[in-house]
């Protein structure tokens, strides 16, 4: 351990987030909790003695909110993990117009780390973004990145890990110079309550695996080895022990196994889309 850091998690209130604020302040570390359900993030939080935090992903006002007042608490964050997501059914738009996979697990971590930006990069910090597998993951496309055109929950949450993976590279070339780090990373297939309120019969099948002992041992991960990855990275030294810019699976620096994570032109693309999309909600250009 390189010392004690100060570890924001989003999605903490449960799964794998829950298990790695669980592993990091048993490491040492302080650990900031977040989560959309007040009684479960209250819960980590009073388990732990830790600061808790609740923002809804749907609604950009709350992340701005909460970008606020981590901002005036914590004058440094040395690591901010992106690990609040989900995988919906029915097409749905959020209070602020944009498709709620999209935003949950795109446009509102982008927001976040962009408006905790500067505290991040006085700070040297290292920013990490829970992903998936992305191998069957579908083209995205900029002009589409709600899915007006094509919808399906399956192909909309694979779309949104590839924006993680984009955005984690992006990021890395945009602000690495200036002392930032980055990584994506795959926790495996986890048994979990995610995915609790999909419709999706994909996600229904692997949430029904979970629930059969036998089965779901042999087929899925714990919270606790899904949070493995996310605990290593976050206590580690980017540099050092794992490399900005990267995507790991397993601790290993592997590629993504879909091309178009590895486009350059479509990261800066993303993350200038996701900029237009954002205007009124950024101050400034980082």
């Amino acid at each position: 351990m390189s010392g004690k850091k100060v570890v924001v998690i989003t999605g903490a209130s449960d799964g794998i987030g829950a298990a790695a604020a669980r592993g990091l302040h048993a490491a040492g570390h302080t650990v900031v909790v977040v989560g959309r359900s007040a009684e479960k993030t209250r819960a980590v939080a009073e388990e732990l003695s830790v600061d808790g935090y609740v923002a809804d992903f749907t609604r950009l006002d709350d992340v701005e909110r909460l970008a606020g007042r981590l901002r005036d608490t914590y004058p440094r964050i040395d690591v901010l993990a992106n690990n609040a997501g989900g995988v919906f059914g029915t097409r749905r738009k959020t209070v602020d117009g944009f498709e709620k996979t999209f935003q949950v697990n795109h446009l509102a971590p982008f927001l976040l780390t962009r408006r905790l930006l500067d505290t991040l990069i006085a700070s040297r910090a290292s920013v990490l973004q829970t992903s998936s597998t992305v191998r069957f993951a579908k083209e995205i496309h900029l002009d589409d990145l709600d899915h007006d055109r094509h919808y399906d929950p399956v192909h909309a949450y694979g779309a949104s890990k590839l924006e993680n993976i984009l955005f984690t590279t992006e990021l890395h070339r945009r602000h690495h110079a200036e002392g930032l780090s980055a990584a994506s990373f795959y926790p495996g297939n986890i048994s979990t309550n995610f995915a609790s309120d999909t419709t999706s019969p994909v996600m229904r099948l692997v949430r029904f695996v979970g629930t059969k002992p036998l089965i779901g041992r042999a087929l899925l991960n714990t919270p606790e080895q899904g949070a493995d990855q996310l605990v290593w990275l976050a206590d580690g030294t980017p540099g050092t022990d794992w490399r900005s810019g990267a995507y790991y699976f397993k601790r290993k620096d592997v590629p993504p196994r879909n091309p178009q994570a590895a486009d350059p032109d479509l990261a800066r693309g993303l993350w200038e889309r996701s900029e237009e999309l954002l205007a009124g909600r950024l101050s400034e250009p980082a």
